[in-house]
């Protein structure tokens, strides 16, 4: 079983529905070891403010020994500089890295609607080389954001940026559902390749934290074995985010973290 779960919603994003406390909550009672808050940039409608962000320390690093991350799910827009973006995304480079774990992803009314492949693959590729950008996310979606799969996948393993096998973009009935095999095929590629990869389970409501099927089962048939996974548990997310960069968590929390736990 996943012990972490790095793609959460609260009502931070505009249409989570719960807090973070209850997020929290529901991840310790699952038996999780590590989460990440990940709430949505201002860039979509009613995505949380930047002050959002850059007010995270304020959550504890540590909820009943499980690890709290502060991150977000920022957007791919055409002008990153109006957000002081030097990377295409719609939260600054100052608040990035404030963070402990920064993921992006294409959304409607953002930017990228005309279907353009070739300027699609560009931005992707742009935020990769991003030194605070971990994980890209729901990247199957490539039916409203069409993508050149091998150039994205070859910039991942590049910059070591995560690939997210979206648990919720394999629901058939799912905002997402027309995507759920490709989004499958897009993880099998990416683990044939060596990039890194992530389940995650883009929950909006605390129940669905910690969900990982059918994601787990559809990755097995597909040769993705579950310790491959960079969510397999706290130490090994900690271990990969820390191989890149110090993180505002353990420069928080060092005193209270495990002797060992860590390379």
């Amino acid at each position: 079983m996943l012990k972490a779960d790095l793609h959460i919603h609260s009502i931070g994003s505009g249409h989570g529905y719960s807090t973070i406390t209850e997020n929290a909550e529901a991840a310790f009672e699952r038996g999780l070891e590590l989460i990440a808050i990940t709430d949505h940039g201002p860039a979509i409608p009613s995505g949380a403010h930047m002050w959002f962000f850059w007010n995270l320390h304020h959550v504890p690093g540590i909820y009943k020994g499980m690890y709290i991350l502060k991150g977000c799910e920022a957007n791919l827009v055409p002008c990153g500089e109006k957000y002081n973006s030097s990377w295409g995304l719609d939260l600054g480079d100052i608040v990035c890295q404030r963070l402990d774990y920064v993921q992006f992803g294409f959304h409607p009314t953002t930017g990228f609607d005309t279907r353009d492949k070739e300027m699609n693959t560009a931005a992707v590729v742009r935020a990769m080389e991003s030194p605070w950008v971990d994980q890209f996310n729901h990247p199957g979606n490539i039916f409203e954001f069409p993508l050149d799969v091998d150039t994205v996948i070859e910039a991942a393993v590049k910059n070591n940026v995560v690939i997210e096998l979206n648990n919720s973009s394999l629901n058939p009935l799912g905002v997402r559902g027309e995507s759920s095999d490709w989004e499958l095929d897009f993880a099998a590629r990416a683990y044939v390749a060596g990039a890194p990869l992530s389940l995650g389970s883009d929950a909006h409501y605390a129940s669905v934290i910690g969900t990982f099927e059918p994601g787990l089962s559809l990755a097995a048939e597909r040769g993705i074995p579950e310790e491959y996974f960079v969510n397999r548990d706290a130490a090994s997310v900690i271990d990969f985010i820390l191989a890149k960069r110090p993180r505002p968590l353990y420069s928080s929390c060092a005193e209270t973290l495990p002797k060992g736990m860590f390379k």
